[in-house]
């Protein structure tokens, strides 16, 4: 149960520094992509179906690309600076096709710690198995913000 149960917050923003790197390896299980689909109701043939997507430039299945997007977007709000922080803006390329049971490599850079705006930039490529680039680009994130109490003096005394 998530009520009631504190969570631990990522780390504020004065604890960040440019140059920080984290290092994410993501397999691609029928299991995601069929819990993506389910979830998004989301039934194009290039996805999931061998025989239309044979027909095509890509000549099999790929992985959906809001599903690579949440994989990314998930590293910033679990590690990166982790809980707590929002993904306030992102430019992605996919630069090649994920295909299904692939396994990735994804390198996350802090690139800019930005104070006055409690904004930090982090630049993420992705590589496939046999090094070749897979997705590039550039998140603006809001670390998440210090805690404060819930009481206020008035009750100092109780």
């Amino acid at each position: 149960m998530l009520l009631g149960k504190k969570r631990r917050l990522g780390r504020h923003i004065e604890e960040i520094k440019v140059g920080e790197k984290l290092e994410r390896t993501e397999k691609i299980e029928d299991k995601d992509i069929l819990l993506y689909l389910g979830l998004s109701d989301d039934g194009n043939p290039l996805f999931i179906q061998h025989d239309y997507a044979s027909q095509t430039p890509f000549k099999k299945p790929i992985v959906p690309q809001v599903m690579l997007t949440g994989i990314i977007t998930s590293a910033v709000s679990k590690y990166l600076p982790g809980p707590g922080s929002a993904v306030m803006k992102q430019t992605l390329e996919f630069v090649k096709p994920v295909y299904h049971y692939a396994t990735f490599t994804a390198l996350f850079e802090v690139t800019d710690v930005d104070h006055e705006s409690h904004l930090i930039t982090i630049s993420v490529v992705a590589k496939d198995e046999d090094g070749d680039e897979v997705i590039k680009g550039e998140l603006k994130v809001c670390p998440p913000h210090p805690k404060k109490p819930l009481t206020g003096a008035t009750l100092d005394n109780f």
